[in-house]
């Protein structure tokens, strides 16, 4: 059997403050930056800033910027790949798996080894958005980028906020 850990105060001060830093990323993208950029909210570009922001939301403030780097390489890797191949080729299940691959080596070149994951899921999302609207395909790329960039942006600012409050409260250095 599994022993539960009570959870500190910290802990829940964390759990809360990942909440609101992702519901900020998703209103951001959906009421108004989308909006800005595209003239409508895109669910799509929120849910792809939460995410984002879940991500890059760690259990220190290092860590934190360490997964936004690590977050907007892949982002910019998958960018790369796809950008110019929807230029030219329509998304494909096919052309999916090319970009994959050519997505996992490209990691690897980097020493990034860590980021394939990241990068063969952001790829993923962009080819799929693509098929589902092959209508300005080759835009997928570009929102997805500045989404992971509000995302990153804001979970990363969140966690340097919700550290330095939790210990500023509490009479203690930040971490």
């Amino acid at each position: 059997m599994i022993g539960l850990e009570k959870p500190s105060r910290w802990d829940i001060a964390h759990s809360v403050a990942m909440a609101i830093a992702c519901l900020v990323s998703y209103t951001a993208m959906t009421k108004l930056l989308n909006v800005a950029v595209e003239g409508h909210g895109d669910l799509v570009g929120g849910m792809w800033a939460a995410v984002a922001t879940a991500f890059v939301f760690r259990d220190s403030r290092q860590h934190s910027l360490s997964a936004g780097v690590g977050r907007l390489i892949a982002t910019c890797v998958s960018f790369v790949l796809c950008l110019p191949y929807l230029w030219f080729f329509r998304a494909n299940i096919a052309g999916m798996g090319m970009l994959l691959a050519a997505g996992t080596l490209g990691m690897v070149l980097l020493g990034r080894r860590e980021d394939i994951i990241t990068t063969a899921v952001t790829t993923i999302v962009v080819m799929v958005v693509a098929l589902v609207s092959p209508e300005d395909a080759w835009r997928q790329p570009l929102l997805r980028l500045f989404d992971t960039a509000v995302g990153i942006v804001i979970g990363v600012a969140g966690k340097w906020i919700a550290s330095f409050a939790f210990y500023k409260a509490r009479g203690e250095s930040v971490r």
